[in-house]
């Protein structure tokens, strides 16, 4: 097996060569990728192309080429520019349920804002030096708790997997703020022709609405693997 990085680990960790001679390059590895987004964010991350993004920059795609060799490596470099800089924590020194909660919400709004980021973040690949520090401080905050390194790794897998599984609701629906709004409102014009069948779903459907219960399944989903976790801290310090 070669030792060489491949070229997204090259593009995303470096080193970068430096011309020592002739003109400055017209583009940079940054204006690129941003380009690339700007068409993600319109039209989707399908719509991303090597020829797409030449033509934005006003260049031609063999020029392109010599930044970038193509589009997975494309697709490395947006990931890397859009998921930003871990921002970090709020506030005095809290506990790790405090951090996990906002580093969550955190990374859900990045999704929001996003949203083809769920399918540039699917599958084996190399992940950039911004997107490892998202992980590296979910998993600082959950140090000295108890866990062995395995365990935080598995919890923070599952805390990814509660933030995607909104962010692709969100996504699917077209709405960020209130992401279960249109899925309850077609589950009520159903039971409202068909709920005799499921009473289960009616009655919970109808105290939903009652209770202005709708849209909290983040938070909800969010606290409940939290209170997990502890529960699993507490039993481990016992």
């Amino acid at each position: 097996m070669s030792d060489e990085p491949s070229e997204a680990e090259r593009l995303l960790w470096g080193p970068h060569p430096k011309p020592t001679r002739g003109p400055k390059p017209a583009l940079s590895l940054d204006r690129i990728a941003r380009a690339g987004i700007e068409i993600a964010e319109a039209e989707g991350l399908a719509a991303v192309s090597m020829q797409r993004i030449a033509g934005l920059l006003g260049v031609t795609k063999m020029a392109l080429y010599r930044y970038v060799p193509g589009k997975a490596e494309m697709v490395a470099l947006m990931v890397e520019t859009a998921i930003g800089e871990a921002p970090p924590p709020e506030g005095s020194p809290r506990g790790w349920r405090e951090q996990i909660s906002d580093w969550a919400y955190r990374l859900v709004t990045v999704f929001h804002q996003h949203p083809w980021l769920l399918d540039a973040t699917v599958g084996p690949r190399i992940l950039g030096p911004r997107e490892l520090a998202w992980m590296e401080q979910a998993l600082a905050a959950l140090e000295g708790t108890g866990f062995s390194g395995a365990e935080r790794l598995d919890a923070v897998l599952l805390l990814t997997g509660h933030v995607r599984g909104i962010a692709q609701q969100a996504r699917a629906t077209g709405q960020t703020d209130k992401p279960e709004a249109q899925l309850l409102a077609t589950l009520g014009e159903l039971m409202q022709a068909h709920g005799e069948h499921y009473p289960a779903l009616t009655a919970a459907l109808a105290s939903a609405t009652q209770h202005g219960g709708q849209d909290q399944g983040f938070e909800f989903g969010l606290q409940r693997i939290l209170d997990g976790l502890g529960l699993f801290i507490a039993q481990r310090s016992s």
